[in-house]
């Protein structure tokens, strides 16, 4: 009774694509959003929500559907294919509209190619500073743009005067000195890219038709992605006995940690984790073709309807068919003990505190990281996942030692530090974000490791479908939520809030996690170091 690795893997390569989408899109997205079509954060945040409201609908509808195909490729695998194939083709014609929008802003603006303010004005050798002359004629040169708007009747007398007081005359308190401090460059910044923010949507309100086609074209990705998202996790267990389920599992989500590394790569090769006026093209051609060919060998190595068939024989020989599960007692959380049912109300507020948190930043960083701390996003997040990676079996061990509960509070507490530590970075100290997100990587493991399987601890067999359902339902509602209301809150203040948000949600779930009395298994070894994988990777 040994799991078929070579077979797992092959399977694992439709979560493999599914992460290198995702990972690419919540990377790239937020960015066109903010700074070619001129979104504010609250609605680049609500965008970004739609596909955890969309996931929350159609993911259980598409696995109950494929519960029920018959098909000669099998239940699963039809799913996978159509939605694999639509949402790669969407997502490499995402390049088209991004192309032209970019195209617009750097012949129609005064917009550059990326986020060196001095693009212009100085060479690449010249270390990026800015001194009070410089930023005295870009202060004049957008005064220029937005009064040639004016002119040509692009913007009435009101718009004109309300930017003018936002932004010019704001600009004009940091230029009166013979110096301007760090903060001073910091808030004049924040003030340059608000003139490029709102210079975009001007232009996409001029004419919508192409953000209107790139919304569209990004919801019909999203509706794609979410056709065979549970067909892709049910075939696993379709195809593996139960006792190597665990293990079969593991490996799916190392498969998907990987997916999400590779498209940190392909940014990082493309060198667009830092700039934005810029064609993204390359990533979203690369990362269709990746899953278009991913799909080409999965469709080669798995045949679904073989393997499931030798799994139902295999059953029979072992004698592990399910009418013993079947049996058992359903136990409804009304049904359970009042300690632990409150103990499991306190877990899923914990999950929807930290999602709520996490998710936030991982959504803003790709805007935060370049224009707060003049970094490219994607190595902070290559570091992270690759520490996680490393950190996944001592985090197994160390939660055989001390408990599930302890492991997770120690996980809140290293990563309410980072993220409340980021706040100080300035761009002289950015470096130190490696660190920081690679301690990140292996707080947010060791929090999920343990978080998850503490939920369907307290479900019975036949039910631990029904709390997973919990457990995502409380972190998707997260997912959906704090992209808007962080977005709201940087439009509100800037952008330098979103760190210590994250810190606060973090840290009260810290509180609520605290409270916790139940969820803690027996403690058991596993048989197998790869076990300590088999974790939700959400």
């Amino acid at each position: 009774m040994k799991l078929d690795y070579k077979k797992t893997f092959y399977i694992g390569l439709a979560f493999f694509l599914i992460t290198l989408f995702w990972q690419t899109y919540d990377s790239v997205i937020t960015k066109i959003l903010i700074d070619k079509f001129g979104l504010n954060q609250t609605w680049s945040g609500f965008v970004m929500a739609l596909d955890n409201v969309l996931a929350l609908f159609l993911i259980p509808l598409f696995g109950t559907l494929s519960d029920k195909q018959k098909s000669k490729k099998g239940r699963r695998t039809p799913y996978i294919v159509v939605g694999t194939i639509v949402a790669a083709f969407v997502f490499m014609g995402l390049s088209f509209s991004d192309n032209i929008q970019t195209s617009r802003l750097r012949t129609e603006t005064s917009v550059t190619s990326d986020y060196q303010l001095v693009i212009d004005m100085e060479d690449e050798t010249s270390g990026g500073e800015i001194d009070l002359a410089e930023w005295t004629i870009l202060q004049t040169t957008i005064e220029t743009e937005w009064t040639g708007l004016l002119t040509d009747g692009i913007i009435d007398q009101e718009r004109f005067d309300k930017f003018e007081e936002e932004v010019i005359d704001s600009m004009d308190q940091y230029l009166t000195d013979n110096t301007i401090t760090q903060d001073e460059e910091n808030q004049l910044k924040e003030l340059y890219y608000d003139h490029l923010n709102q210079r975009a949507w001007i232009q996409t309100s001029q004419s919508p038709v192409v953000f209107i086609v790139f919304v569209v074209n990004l919801l019909v990705a999203l509706l794609a992605m979410a056709i065979f998202r549970s067909p892709t996790v049910a075939l696993m267990p379709d195809v593996t006995i139960k006792p190597l389920r665990s293990k079969g599992n593991a490996v799916i989500n190392l498969m998907g940690t990987f997916g999400g590394i590779l498209a940190i790569l392909v940014l990082t090769v493309f060198g667009l984790d830092k700039l934005s006026y810029v064609s993204y093209a390359p990533a979203f051609i690369t990362v269709g073709v990746l899953m278009l060919g991913l799909l080409t060998i999965f469709l080669w190595k798995v045949k679904e309807p073989k393997l499931v068939t030798e799994r139902e024989e295999l059953d029979v020989a072992l004698g592990l068919t399910e009418e013993a599960e079947a049996v058992e007692k359903h136990e409804s959380v009304e049904a359970l003990a009042k300690e632990k049912r409150k103990s499991l109300i306190l877990i899923l507020a914990s999950v929807f505190l930290w999602f709520t948190g996490y998710n936030a930043v991982t959504t803003k960083l790709s805007d935060y990281a370049p224009k707060v701390l003049d970094l490219g996003f994607a190595m902070p997040l290559l570091i992270a996942q690759g520490a996680a990676l490393i950190a996944f079996i001592p985090i197994g061990i160390l939660a055989t030692k001390i408990g599930r509960r302890k492991t997770v509070l120690i996980g809140i507490i290293m990563l309410t530090v980072c993220f409340g530590s980021i706040y100080f970075l300035t761009p002289d100290t950015a470096s130190l974000m490696y660190i920081i997100f690679g301690l990140t990587g292996i707080a947010w493991a060791t929090i999920n490791v343990n978080s998850y399987p503490m939920v369907v601890e307290l479900a019975k067999g036949s039910d631990v479908g029904k709390y997973t359902g919990y457990y995502y339902t409380f972190s998707m509602a997260a997912q959906i939520l704090t992209p808007i209301i962080s977005g709201a809150l940087m439009d509100a203040t800037d952008r330098t809030i979103l760190f210590p948000y994250a810190a606060f949600f973090v840290f009260t779930s810290f509180i609520t996690m605290l409270l916790v009395k139940h969820g803690d298994a027996k403690v058991i070894g596993k048989d197998s170091v790869l076990e300590n994988f088999d974790v939700d990777m959400d």
